[in-house]
């Protein structure tokens, strides 16, 4: 019998959104493949949210990932930045629902937490922890590395947040 399961990460971002797939296995984790979709700042807001969606079901469907996860936004000081990164982020929870993948959301401390013991850090620790627990992660973005840690935190709480869903959906 396979326990494997192959986990998806996404980092949101209008400009660019971090990808990440890992298997979990166990208390193991294994890197599959990471990447950043891109959208075209000088192109319209509907077009560059299709391409958002575009690359999303290019990478589920060359990955078929089991499961999704995606880092909860912030709110700034920019209302209109903060909406836009709503937007993209309405995008990065649609693609993998509509492929019918669970998809999990974790606030960025918990990340953070999950990946370097602390809910406060740097990009850089970041990128040095995805290194150690993934020593052969390969990435183009620090929006794929986010993303590898999201999928990482997400292997480290899916029972508790696969619970937490179903207990909703039952409400519901």
């Amino acid at each position: 019998m396979n326990n494997t399961i192959r986990i998806m990460g996404i980092d949101p971002g209008l400009r660019n959104m971090g990808w990440g797939v890992v298997e979990s296995e166990g208390t193991s984790l294994r890197f599959v493949a990471a990447g950043t979709v891109k959208s075209n700042n000088k192109w319209a807001l509907a077009e560059r949210l299709l391409q958002l969606h575009d690359g999303l079901v290019d990478v589920i469907t060359s990955h078929g990932p089991d499961e999704a996860a995606v880092e909860n936004t912030f709110v700034n000081k920019d209302a209109g930045a903060t909406l836009k990164l709503g937007q993209a982020r309405g995008i990065a929870m649609l693609v993998p629902a509509r492929a019918g993948l669970v998809v999990a959301e974790y606030a960025p401390n918990a990340v953070k937490k999950a990946v370097i013991g602390v809910g406060h850090g740097d990009k850089a620790q970041i990128k040095l922890m995805v290194g150690m627990l993934l020593p052969k992660a390969t990435y183009d973005s620090d929006d794929a590395a986010d993303a590898l840690a999201i999928a990482i935190c997400h292997a480290h709480h899916r029972g508790s947040a696969n619970a937490r869903i179903a207990a909703a959906a039952a409400a519901g």
